[in-house]
């Protein structure tokens, strides 16, 4: 704070220091001069050296700052030196023009709005760095996503970016109320009231794009993910501001509110590296006992002879109405569905090839009547 006040008084007092010196300068040739002209000059002078005091600021960046930003490996130093270099070269003119203008004795009775209008210029400057620096930083978590292969809703980007540049400039217009001294308690009432009254009528719609965001960052599912709602499955194509578009295995395009689906449980088969197989079948109840030890082996041979089949175990199960049940259990090193399917085909017509060849008869619902005679 004291740095702060001695620098300020320090500025204050360079443009008499200067003036004084002119003065002097006139006296010793011998020249009558009206004030003007040599509050003008100091003018002149204060600005010329503002102006060579930012080239030399914006010459550190260049030469300096952006050289050293070009060693590193990420390019976000690069983009965001880019981007403020020009900006604050333009903040230092604005910050010399208005300390070049306090020596004329003209303005001194519009000091305060002189004032007043530098400062909204610099927070509109600062605002317009600020602003520049986020569209920098998302472009560059884009760019990573993207390289990194992983898909990247440019659309939710955009919406977020735009609610972070509003947060910005609402900022902004606090600060210059706050310079033209106004009372900002009625006006955050105001926005506050306002803004319940807006969250109610479009309580729906912010829900859907809370839950858009909630979808983007926790990543429950992706573009291209397949997935299961209720009684609905398909592949994402889509994840948009207030709903999300899934192919269905049908064909159509199904499209669920962001809220439903934050709301509901999903069945993700993105993480599946292999996908658990389990099924019955039975055998007639004349099969022979040794044949019947014989199956389990049969079956383990038949999966195990499948590239993408890994055997898990094989059971005599039970003894159910119509057959002698067994149970099969084995995994499938793959999360495609058709992959799955096709490797069932081979082991189904495998097992009766086997049994066809063993004589062994595979059971189907029967029901045998005794009729007792009289």
């Amino acid at each position: 704070m004291l740095i702060s006040c001695g620098i300020e008084r320090i500025m204050e007092n360079i443009p008499q220091y200067i003036t004084m010196l002119i003065d002097e300068i006139f006296r010793y040739f011998g020249i009558n001069t009206a004030p003007l002209v040599s509050e003008v000059l100091t003018m002149v002078m204060l600005l010329i050296i503002w102006i060579f005091f930012g080239w030399i600021i914006y010459n550190i960046v260049e030469r300096y700052l952006t050289r050293w930003s070009k060693k590193t490996k990420n390019k976000l130093d690069d983009e965001i030196l880019k981007n403020i270099k020009l900006p604050l070269y333009l903040i230092i003119i604005i910050i010399g023009s208005y300390y070049a203008l306090t020596p004329l004795s003209i303005l001194q009775p519009f000091s305060a709005e002189i004032a007043i209008t530098f400062i909204i210029i610099e927070i509109l400057l600062v605002t317009f760095v600020i602003t520049r620096i986020i569209n920098v930083l998302f472009a560059w978590y884009a760019e990573k996503q993207k390289e990194h292969k992983k898909d990247v809703s440019d659309h939710l980007l955009f919406i977020l970016k735009k609610i972070i540049h509003a947060v910005v400039y609402i900022f902004a217009f606090f600060i210059i109320l706050y310079a033209f001294n106004i009372d900002l308690s009625g006006v955050v009432v105001g926005l506050g009231v306002g803004g319940i009254a807006i969250a109610f009528a479009l309580q729906n719609i912010l829900g859907d794009i809370f839950s858009a965001f909630t979808i983007y960052f926790d990543k429950p599912f992706e573009i291209g993910d397949f997935i299961i709602i209720g009684s609905d499955a398909g592949t994402v194509k889509k994840i948009g501001i207030k709903s999300t578009r899934i192919q269905t295995l049908q064909g159509e395009e199904l499209i669920v509110s962001n809220h439903e689906l934050v709301n509901t449980r999903i069945r993700n088969f993105k993480q599946m590296r292999k996908r658990r197989i389990s099924f019955t079948f039975g055998v007639i109840y004349g099969t022979p006992q040794t044949k019947l030890k014989k199956i389990p082996e049969m079956i383990k041979n038949i999966i195990d002879g499948m590239d993408l089949a890994d055997m898990e175990r094989v059971h005599f199960k039970e003894f159910s109405s119509s057959s002698l049940t067994f149970e099969v259990v084995y995994y499938i090193k793959s999360k495609d569905y058709v992959k799955y399917m096709d490797t069932q085909q081979d082991i189904n017509l495998e097992i009766k090839k086997a049994f066809e060849k063993e004589g062994i008869e595979m059971a189907f619902p029967t029901q045998t009547i005794l009729l007792k005679e009289s």
